[in-house]
Parts: structure tokens; sequence; C-alpha cells
């Protein structure tokens, strides 16, 4: 199961699985932290994580590069570390959104605070590495209860 955005912002959260990834407890019990993932993945955002099992990582530039159905990552802006919040215009994380899924609400001064259409993302990764204080991140998006 995934983490909520409050877990994810305190810190709680470790990086993704992959898109294909089980579910933790059978993936943990399945995956032989062989690494052929990581050094097969076309996109290089795959990673040796904790115990050497394979996480998502989009730090180094690389991106998502197809839609997968599995796929349920999303971007997260924590406010705080956001340069709008500092007064500084900054506008990375949604020109780098192909998928215009980052808008920016007005705010004091005539700055703009990024916020994360969850339903328009993609989860692409392509707007966490052009922040340049780390504020942009991905997480996964909670499943709903059937």
């Amino acid at each position: 199961m995934g983490v909520t955005r409050a877990e994810f912002m305190r810190g709680r959260a470790r990086r993704p699985r992959p898109p294909w990834a089980l579910a933790e407890r059978e993936f943990i019990g399945r995956c032989t932290r062989c690494g052929e993932c990581s050094s097969s993945c076309p996109a290089g955002i795959l990673v040796r994580g904790a115990g050497g099992y394979p996480e998502v990582d989009f730090t180094h530039g690389g991106r998502w590069i197809e839609a997968a159905p599995a796929w349920n990552l999303r971007a997260v802006i924590c406010a705080t570390r956001c340069l709008a919040s500092r007064a500084v215009v900054c506008r990375g994380c949604g020109d780098a959104c192909e998928a215009d899924a980052i808008s920016f609400r007005p705010g004091p001064a005539g700055i703009g605070f990024p916020a994360v259409d969850w339903f328009a993302c993609t989860g692409c990764g392509a707007c966490v590495p052009v922040c340049p204080v780390q504020a942009v991140t991905a997480a996964e998006r909670r499943r709903e209860a059937a």
C-alpha cells in the first residue's frame, strides 16, 4: 500500500518501488536483489535501495518513459521547502511538466505557489530533478479501498 501525502512530507516514506512491483511483503519475499532491473532500466530511474531492493529515484534526471497502468506515483511539492514560500519566483517544476499537471496559485506579492493536479499527473518524474531546493518528490498515491 502507498503512503499518504502527510507521511511522505514528514519524511517517513521510502522511495517508491518499480511500477510492476507486487505488494510490499510479497515483493520482498520474491525479489532476489540481483540488480538486473536497475542495470537494465532504460530510463535510469531504478536504483538499488535499502537492503538491495530496487527503488525509483528521479533525482538524477531520469523520467518514466512509458505509461504504465500500474504506475501509481504522483508529484508532491513540499510547500515549506518551495522557493515560493521564500518569495522567490520559480516555475521550473511547471515548465518541466509535459502533462500540465502543475499550476500556480496566486500568493502574496504575486508569487505563484505550485499545486499538483494528481489526476493529470502521470508520475513521469520530470519535475523532480529541476527543483533547485529538492521540494519536489514523487510519492505513491494510496490506492482507494474497493
